[in-house]
């Protein structure tokens, strides 16, 4: 169809902008934020700048009526309504501004007809139409599931009361004429009880985070590093005295920063039970310090640093690591654990990173903005007994 204006190399630019969403970053985690920004920008301006743009250079034609048309549906299906129809008017407004000269060296385009105005506002109020349609129902689905999971939640939260309070029978056998000897088997089973509870009901809380599609709490506090840190290891439902006993904390200066304290603790948690498990699949049994917990700063940053001397990770398993449904576990996990602690962090404004090499351990880091920074604490500290 010939146009009033037409030019290759745009055209050719513009298309070419898509490969980008073939770059290795954006393939390997297509839920993060910089993939996310990423999309969102060559979707403004593949659709909304270039067609307007086109529309005022060929006069309003009756082919780029249609296009722009087609196009205001298109970016409304591809991206959330609120983000479309700020895109679109800016799109609108950076179109007409070049066309017209006052960005590049262009003829002044005619009047468009009024027609065309109706025809574009029709198109534009269906798409915002369908955009908002497709957010609540979206919305009434999550809403579904969640209230599906809260149901299932409560059901399994009420056994695990019953195990609590067995765990506090227990205790209460203790304090009776017990011989010494099972004394401290019964205080340590009601110890275990009550640890692997507290630790099934934040498995719940994870889930029912994860079935949140990444819409996570935003209940907020002021958390020091070191105090999370030591609360976690010393509740953490270790499976034995040996693995109790290969835990250390490290703190060498104590930070704050502002996160979900619950979901946190669940991240920390989640990191430990992995580097457990890597020290488990080991060939040589735990010692003292083979599992490290470290409090510090890094290039003006709170660092809490998670490091085991397990088996670590391959190369290839590292990029895919904090995929959803990913797990190096084999038949051992679900793959959503790594998932959720990345999506806490970066709730948080902070990152998850790691770094391993085969047969030589892991280390987890997570790199924090600092509320405030503490004074230095004893570099070494143990694990609180369990």
């Amino acid at each position: 169809m010939p146009q009033t204006y037409e030019s290759l190399p745009v055209r050719v630019t513009i298309a070419c902008l898509g490969f980008a969403f073939f770059a290795p970053s954006m393939r390997r985690d297509t839920g993060s934020r910089q993939s996310a920004l990423v999309f969102a920008a060559i979707c403004w301006l593949t659709l909304p700048v270039f067609f307007f743009w086109m529309y005022w250079m060929n006069g309003g034609s009756s082919v780029w009526l249609a296009s722009v048309s087609a196009m205001l549906l298109i970016y409304y299906h591809l991206t959330d309504w609120r983000l479309a129809t700020a895109g679109s008017v800016a799109g609108l407004v950076l179109g007409w501004l070049a066309s017209h000269g006052a960005l590049v060296d262009a003829p002044v385009t005619p009047a468009i007809p009024m027609e065309n105005a109706v025809v574009i506002g029709f198109a534009w109020s269906v798409a915002i139409l369908l955009g908002a349609s497709s957010a609540n129902l979206r919305r009434t689905r999550l809403i579904n599931t969640l209230s599906t999971m809260g149901v299932m939640a409560h059901e399994l939260r009420t056994p695990l009361a019953t195990v609590n309070l067995m765990g506090d029978v227990l205790r209460n056998m203790v304090q009776q004429d017990v011989p010494e000897s099972k004394r401290k088997k019964l205080d340590e089973l009601a110890t275990r009880l009550q640890n692997l509870v507290r630790s099934m009901t934040r498995q719940i809380d994870t889930q029912i985070s994860n079935a949140q599609l990444m819409r996570l709490p935003r209940e907020q506090s002021t958390i020091m590093a070191a105090e999370l840190v030591q609360e976690v290891v010393s509740q953490y439902p270790y499976r034995s005295s040996r693995e109790r006993d290969c835990v250390q904390v490290h703190i060498q200066t104590d930070f704050a920063f502002t996160a979900s304290r619950p979901l946190f603790a669940q991240v920390l948690t989640n990191l430990l039970k992995n580097a457990l498990h890597a020290l488990a699949a080991a060939s040589t049994a735990p010692s003292p310090g083979d599992l490290r917990v470290e409090v510090g700063i890094h290039r003006g940053k709170g660092r809490i640093a998670v490091s085991d001397d397990g088996i670590g990770i391959t190369h290839d398993q590292q990029q895919r690591i904090f995929e959803p449904f990913f797990s190096t576990q084999a038949g051992a996990g679900n793959g959503l654990g790594l998932t959720f602690c990345k999506n806490v962090v970066e709730t948080a404004q902070g990152r998850l990173s790691v770094h391993s090499q085969p047969g030589l351990g892991a280390v987890f880091m997570i790199d924090l903005p600092l509320t405030l920074q503490a004074t230095a604490a004893p570099a070494t500290a143990p694990a609180a007994p369990g």
